[in-house]
C-alpha cells in the first residue's frame, strides 16, 4: 500500500487539541469544524482505498455503495469512541481519574472494540458476495492500516490515566 497522505495525518493532529480542550470548547468546535474534519478524513480514506484496491468497473459499481454503508456504520462506532475520549479528557484535566470513571470508560472502550469487530464480521460476508476473496482481504488490509494509523496518532497524544 502506498503511504498514507500526510494530509490525513495533519487533519487528525489538528483535531486532537479540540478533543483535549474540554467539552465546552469541543462542542463549539464541533459546530465550527470537527464535522468538516471528519468529512475530510473520510474523503481522504476513500481516496486511499480507491488508489490501492484495483476494481473492475462492475466490481466498483457493487463495492462503493456497500463501502459507504460500512463507513456510515463505522462512523457511528467512532463517534462513541470520540465521546469516551472527550469524557476521559475532561476527567484527566481534573486530576486523578476516579476508579469508577476509569472502570466505566474501560468497559465502554471495550464495547466499542467489540462493536467494531462485529461490524467487520458482518461486512466481511457482504463484501465477499461482491468481490473475489483476495480483493476482500486486500480491502480489509487497507482499512485496517488506515484505521491503525488514525488510532496510533490519537493514542500517541492521549496521556496515560493517573
Amino acid at each position: 500500500m502506498r503511504s498514507t497522505p500526510m494530509k490525513l495525518i495533519t487533519i487528525i493532529l489538528l483535531a486532537l487539541p479540540v478533543l483535549f480542550a474540554g467539552p465546552a470548547v469541543a462542542e463549539g468546535a464541533d459546530a465550527n469544524g470537527v464535522k468538516s474534519l471528519r468529512a475530510e478524513i473520510r474523503a481522504d480514506k476513500k481516496q486511499i482505498v480507491a488508489a490501492n484496491l484495483p476494481l473492475t468497473e462492475a466490481e466498483a459499481k457493487r463495492f462503493w455503495p456497500v463501502y459507504e454503508n460500512y463507513q456510515n456504520e463505522l462512523q457511528t462506532i467512532s463517534a462513541k469512541l470520540e465521546k469516551i475520549i472527550l469524557t476521559y479528557a475532561d476527567a484527566y484535566k481534573k486530576g486523578a481519574v476516579p476508579d469508577d470513571t476509569a472502570k466505566r470508560l474501560t468497559e465502554e472502550a471495550m464495547a466499542v472494540e467489540e462493536a467494531e469487530v462485529k461490524l467487520k464480521r458482518r461486512y466481511l460476508s457482504k463484501f465477499s458476495r461482491l468481490l473475489p476473496a483476495a480483493k476482500v482481504a486486500r480491502y480489509f488490509q487497507i482499512e485496517n492500516k488506515v484505521r491503525a494509523e488514525i488510532k496510533y496518532e490519537f493514542a500517541k497524544h492521549v496521556p496515560l490515566i493517573q
